[in-house]
């Protein structure tokens, strides 16, 4: 489902300030899987997914998402790309001036789906998140951990065949995070690909397959081999 081919990825600057955030990086994770990303600050974890969301493009080698190639994707194909794709970033906020159900029915008001069917749809993913009784909440009501499972609703709304998720319970209590952990693994276990980065240790020890980054490279010692084809 999703393959890196001698990715290299280079911000440009100006002198020695110009750095490779990935070098060389060949993996690849298989439909159904749920794979973590470790390593330090810096490390690579955010421009890898990044580069799967078509948020950025590899300066050098392949990213293959479900046979797309990621660094010859017109603009105008962005949009369908990530049609099939839940995204949970740290920069991503709540839209605080609308209900957490409105936040949630977002995505798929965007994309054109009748309100009520919408609102139907969004009330499912708050249920499996366990925030259906707080549909009608102000955001800014809700606690840090509410508030990512909100953004993890909002994630999996249309449906998508792939999470990518960065740092998802960052500045959370371990309860919060437990519970967001939970929710994510919930969706895998449904056929829900998801690639998650974390510094969670308590995740990372009970985890089956984790990908280690240090400096843009896979860490030495610690391959990412490639994954086996995981049944519907």
């Amino acid at each position: 489902m999703i393959e890196f081919a001698n990715v290299t990825k280079q911000y440009a600057g100006h002198g020695a300030s110009s750095h490779s955030a990935l070098r060389d990086v060949s993996l690849t994770v298989a439909k159904g899987e749920l794979v973590y990303l470790a390593g330090p600050s810096g490390a690579g974890k955010s421009t890898l997914l990044k580069l799967i969301a078509a948020m950025e493009r590899p300066s050098a080698g392949t990213v293959t998402v479900n046979g797309t190639d990621i660094g010859r994707l017109k603009h105008a194909g962005i949009p369908f790309l990530r049609r099939n794709l839940g995204l949970i970033f740290q920069q991503q906020r709540l839209l605080t001036d609308r209900s957490v159900l409105a936040n949630v029915m977002m995505p798929m008001l965007v994309t054109g789906l009748p309100r009520a069917q919408s609102e139907d749809r969004a009330r499912a993913a708050l249920d499996k998140v366990g925030l259906l009784d707080r549909a009608a909440a102000h955001p800014l009501a809700l606690s840090g951990g509410e508030q990512q499972r909100v953004s993890i609703a909002r994630a999996i709304v249309n449906r998508p065949q792939i999470i990518l998720a960065d740092e998802p319970t960052a500045n959370l209590d371990r309860a919060s995070a437990t519970k967001v952990f939970d929710a994510l693994r919930a969706f895998n276990k449904v056929g829900v690909t998801c690639l998650i980065s974390t510094h969670d240790e308590h995740v990372l020890d009970s985890a089956t397959r984790v990908i280690h980054l240090r400096q843009g490279m896979l860490q030495d010692g610690v391959p990412a081999a490639p994954a086996q084809e995981v049944a519907p």
